[in-house]
């Protein structure tokens, strides 16, 4: 544990979160392309689930919402580029949902993951804003990966629950528990890149956040389900797989494959070795 979260530990334990019609909310969004609203197109650009609540939120509160995640954001990045705009805003209420990115490439590095998370998840608490993070689903099995690149990503992503899991306790953060939700896994959640959110992927987390918001006391009518935006044609969608999935399962493989290789590796000459023994 580093001397700054060690200092920070347990400030924001039990955050009172009491909010009534009419008062002014600031909301920001951190992370990266699922909460900037990738997979949900509008003719104004991507709006999102982040978004949507806040929007819904605006009905019935004075509202400020700052959306600062960006596509390809690592936790690196919301740690030093995002962070000090997101006080500057003096947030009521931060999402801070990011990870993914740095499981799926060969640069990750879960002590320094955790350090960063850890540090926006108290700095955000400190400044008094009530948090908002998730565990995430097995993101695989949407995928549809490979087996030699489905178990060390399913690992990665075990490893990031569990510093959320710390994230929420440490500093009472808000959870949603995607891996407890079997809807998830649902083809009409994700757009055609099986990557994002589809519009009723990204309106069903809005509500299922906002239920989260509501449950410590928000009043406000919780996002509708229903989608305003058509679903894709099966040309779209080819075209979709074609230009956008492909090339990136591409990178994905180049970039992690030699690492889940050598893994692999290395745990058959460990039972190589317990069996000769």
């Amino acid at each position: 544990m580093t001397d700054e979260a060690q200092q920070h530990d347990g400030e924001a334990s039990g955050t009172n979160f009491q909010l009534t019609p009419r008062d002014y909310v600031r909301f920001v969004a951190l992370g990266d392309s699922a909460s900037c609203g990738v997979g949900d197109p509008t003719p104004s650009g991507w709006r999102g689930w982040a978004r949507i609540l806040a929007d819904a939120i605006a009905v019935d509160h004075h509202m400020s919402f700052c959306m600062l995640a960006v596509p390809g954001a690592s936790v690196a990045d919301v740690q030093g580029k995002q962070l000090t705009e997101a006080l500057d805003h003096r947030p009521v209420i931060a999402s801070l949902v990011v990870g993914l990115n740095d499981a799926m490439r060969s640069s990750w590095d879960p002590e320094q993951i955790r350090e960063d998370l850890l540090h926006c998840a108290s700095e955000l608490a400190r400044h008094g804003a009530l948090v908002i993070t998730v565990r995430f689903h097995d993101h695989t099995r949407v995928l549809r990966l490979p087996s030699l690149l489905a178990r060390p990503l399913q690992r990665r992503i075990q490893t990031l629950n569990e510093i959320y899991d710390e994230v929420h306790e440490r500093y009472g953060a808000l959870r949603l528990d995607l891996s407890t939700d079997p809807t998830i896994y649902s083809r009409d959640m994700w757009a055609a890149d099986r990557l994002h959110p589809s519009e009723l992927g990204h309106r069903r987390l809005a509500r299922q956040v906002g239920q989260l918001l509501a449950d410590e006391g928000l009043e406000f009518d919780l996002p509708t389900l229903s989608c305003t935006s058509e679903r894709p044609t099966l040309s779209e969608t080819a075209r979709t797989m074609v230009v956008e999935v492909a090339p990136w399962l591409g990178c994905r493989v180049r970039d992690l494959a030699p690492w889940a290789a050598h893994q692999a590796l290395s745990r058959a000459r460990g039972t190589l070795r317990f069996i000769v023994v």
